[in-house]
């Protein structure tokens, strides 16, 4: 019998389709014709059928186990006086039938969300009613507003969080102070971005000795004060409820969907200047080695005594008698024991060996209608380092303490490669006659070794993004596994619970520890759809860990499945939210590069794939694609060891880090694509500018914080997704024509539906 599997169809714009395994394997291909009766997103039973040339299997439906509920975003249109909403997102690949009725009060060319009343068959269209109509698709924040119903973002709160949210007081009240430690007294102060609203942490540290005489070990006193969201946020409120399933605030240009009401976010749980707040408090002894000696953490009452932008104290700190110093004279000396207590965790950090590349991040700074104004790289200085080791360093003791209680809670695992990424870059490594490599069970100091000598050469941008693409994506899971990036053994995340619910659980079990009980997660309501993935993946994460195929997973506790539910949860909400994000910038990006039409710019190629090059440009950090056509009339091939294009007549190599001269040829707003067209042909040396994948090692209290914990395995290479949209299946990956017509050509909506 011909395999059966189950698993997740992912449609292509050019109508064929995979699926997804549940099992882990393969994707399976599913031609244009076996997608007329399922949509993206359709959970479906394939039978493997056959395989291509290169051993792809190839997929037939026998089954649509369940179809997918999200609703889906498109534009109105009439056509011979019929309506249809072409969807926004083209993995759909069919247009949408309104009956005459059915279209509610929407014109024929706005953007509108439309819901299935009957799915598509073989010989027929799906049907449905449009449920909402979002306006122009030229309105300021369109981009925004579909983001967040393509990828299914909760972006409104429920009438019962909303009510709840107005009971709460404005202020801290006498009778909050019960059981507290009164820190108003303690100079504390925040330091975040010209733009922060929400104030989730405050810091302090001053000199301090612990025993006395000649075995008195000097170091610092450090206090890390986060923002007691769980006073105000009861267990299994309505705001609670609302905050699960958000798991985590959503930040766009010009916009943030946040995690919590903002009476909270930005109010009553912010630790705003000069106003009574309530924290919760890990006081820590850190030694001049920079090891945390001792912690504790305590409930308090604090006063903020300034608010530092990250800019305002890098300048402090760089001269203490300019004139940001002398406007803020009385705390120059507490930010000068902050940078001590830095500089000691920083021999601590370069003593695990933890991963930390420098890299560049960006900001995209629009107007008033949504339009992007410039693309700039966001400057990390000395200051953003002072905070990230104090929040680091509150984070392990977090973990240590519900770790040491043998409590269940929620650790950010970071685990080492897998074996395959292990073994792809000990090749690499080696064919690039570094001399050095990594062994079977590699540490993290391996890698940052490698980086560090690597740091001055002309291809260190191509190296460092090896060793990034080797890693693996961050999680939240009760099972502490250490993280690997960090070098720690032990690893949670405590300081933002304003934005991130798993934060908010680890105060709640620091709490019940406190208190000498247990927390006990309430028991949330997940929609039908959440739930039977959720179990689905409970289910294979317990089968991954039998060695033995013929041993049964042991049966986890309620409690362990709700933890890993959590986990699980949280995880998948911190992706989605990432994914919509990168969307919107995508989609500002492309409409801001067709305004560039024609010009040419510098840049650094970013990615070397089979199907061409990703080329970064400099002056406006725009990535786009040179596809494997516009490099010129030879044939070249893609070099899996040395991630490289190479010409076989004239032996051009095109790698990561390799400069060229591109003209930027084509923008595809709804595919979310740019291409570009080479000018110059001949490979230059390898960029000076360090690479624009998000360093590991950090623990940034931006708004996109542990973006490089998630992306640590994906973001050097093109996605899955990227790659099908660039080359179909049974494209040769050896040799590959430039002057071949593999590449579509740009089709216009009008046009594709006069071919259908």
């Amino acid at each position: 019998m011909l395999d059966e599997v189950e698993g997740i169809v992912q449609g292509h714009r050019d109508g064929h389709g995979f699926v997804s395994r549940d099992d882990g394997g393969p994707d399976i291909y599913l031609p244009p014709n076996e997608m007329r009766a399922v949509l993206h997103k359709d959970r479906v039973k394939v039978r493997i059928v056959r395989s291509d040339r290169k051993g792809r299997p190839e997929g037939r439906v026998v089954e649509i186990v369940e179809r997918s509920t999200q609703p889906i975003i498109g534009r109105l249109l009439q056509e011979s006086g019929v309506w249809l909403v072409a969807p926004e997102d083209k993995r759909y690949g069919q247009d949408v039938l309104i009956p005459k009725g059915a279209t509610s009060v929407a014109k024929a060319g706005q953007v509108v969300v439309v819901e299935l009343v009957e799915p598509p068959a073989l010989f027929g269209q799906p049907v449905g009613r449009i449920k909402e109509v979002l306006g122009e698709v030229d309105d300021p924040g369109m981009e925004i507003e579909i983001a967040v119903r393509k990828y299914s973002v909760p972006h409104e709160f429920s009438q019962a969080c909303v009510a709840l949210a107005r009971t709460l007081p404005d202020s801290v009240r006498p009778q909050d102070h019960a059981k507290r430690i009164d820190l108003t007294d303690i100079p504390l102060v925040t330091i975040d971005g010209e733009d922060a609203r929400d104030f989730d942490d405050a810091v302090y540290c001053e000199p301090y000795s612990k025993g006395r005489g000649r075995t008195a070990i000097k170091g610092w006193r450090l206090l890390v004060a986060i923002a007691d969201v769980s006073h105000y946020v009861e267990n299994g409120s309505a705001i609670d409820v609302d905050a699960y399933d958000r798991a985590t605030s959503v930040y766009f240009p010009r916009r943030v969907i946040p995690m919590l009401p903002e009476k909270l976010s930005n109010g009553l749980c912010s630790l705003n200047p000069e106003v009574e707040r309530l924290c919760m408090v890990c006081d820590m002894f850190v030694t001049a080695d920079g090891d945390v000696d001792a912690y504790q953490f305590y409930p308090a009452v604090m006063w903020s005594h300034a608010r530092f932008t990250y800019n305002e104290v890098a300048a402090i700190l760089s001269n203490t008698r300019g004139p940001e110093a002398i406007k803020r004279k009385e705390r120059v000396d507490d930010l000068l024991n902050l940078h001590g207590v830095f500089q000691a965790l920083q021999k601590s950090r370069q003593k695990r060996g933890a991963v930390d590349f420098e890299t560049t991040e960006t900001q995209i700074v629009c107007d008033e209608n949504g339009r992007i104004e410039k693309i700039i790289p966001r400057t990390r200085n000395v200051a953003h380092r002072v905070i990230e080791e104090a929040m680091l360093a509150a984070n392990v003791c977090s973990a240590d303490f519900i770790a040491q209680s043998k409590h269940q809670g929620l650790f950010r695992v970071h685990e080492g490669p897998t074996p395959e990424k292990m073994e792809i870059l000990r090749n690499y490594l080696k064919a690039s006659g570094l001399g050095m490599t990594i062994g079977d069970d590699p540490k993290p100091g391996d890698f940052q070794a490698i980086a560090n000598a690597t740091k001055d050469r002309p291809d260190a941008q191509q190296i460092h993004s090896m060793l990034l693409r080797s890693m693996q994506q961050a999680i939240y899971t009760p099972t502490n596994a250490g993280h690997f990036g960090l070098a720690f053994d032990a690893y949670t995340h405590f300081t933002s619970p304003i934005r991130r619910y798993p934060d908010l659980l680890v105060h709640r079990v620091i709490k019940a520890i406190l208190a000498k009980g247990k927390y006990q997660l309430p028991e949330l309501p997940i929609p039908g759809e959440a739930h039977a993935k959720l179990a689905r993946r409970l289910e294979k994460g317990l089968a991954s860990k039998v060695r033995d195929p013929a041993e049964k997973p042991r049966k986890a506790s309620a409690e362990g499945l709700a933890w890993q539910a959590a986990g699980l949860h949280c995880s998948a909400n911190e992706r989605r939210a990432d994914e919509a994000s990168r969307d919107v910038e995508a989609w500002l990006k492309c409409k801001y590069m067709r305004e560039h039409l024609g010009e040419e710019y510098g840049g650094v190629v970013s990615s070397a794939t089979s199907f061409g090059l990703f080329v970064t440009l400099d002056a406006m950090y725009v990535e786009g694609l040179v596809h494997i056509t516009e490099l010129g009339g030879e044939y070249f091939r893609f070099d899996e060891a040395r991630q490289e294009l190479r010409g076989e007549r004239t032996g051009t190599r095109y790698a990561i880090g390799t400069r060229v001269r591109i003209q930027v040829s084509r923008v595809d707003l709804d595919g979310r694509k740019i291409d570009f067209r080479l000018v110059n042909e001949n490979a230059g040396l390898a960029a000076a500018r360090p690479p624009t994948d998000k360093a590991l090692g950090r623990e940034a209290r931006a708004p996109q914080s542990d973006r490089f914990e998630a992306d640590a395995g994906a973001r050097a290479t093109p996605s899955k997704e990227v790659a099908r949209k660039a080359a179909k299946p049974g494209r040769a990956a050896k040799s590959v024509s430039a002057k071949s017509s593999e590449r579509p050509a740009a089709t216009s909506k009008k046009a594709a539906r006069k071919k259908r």
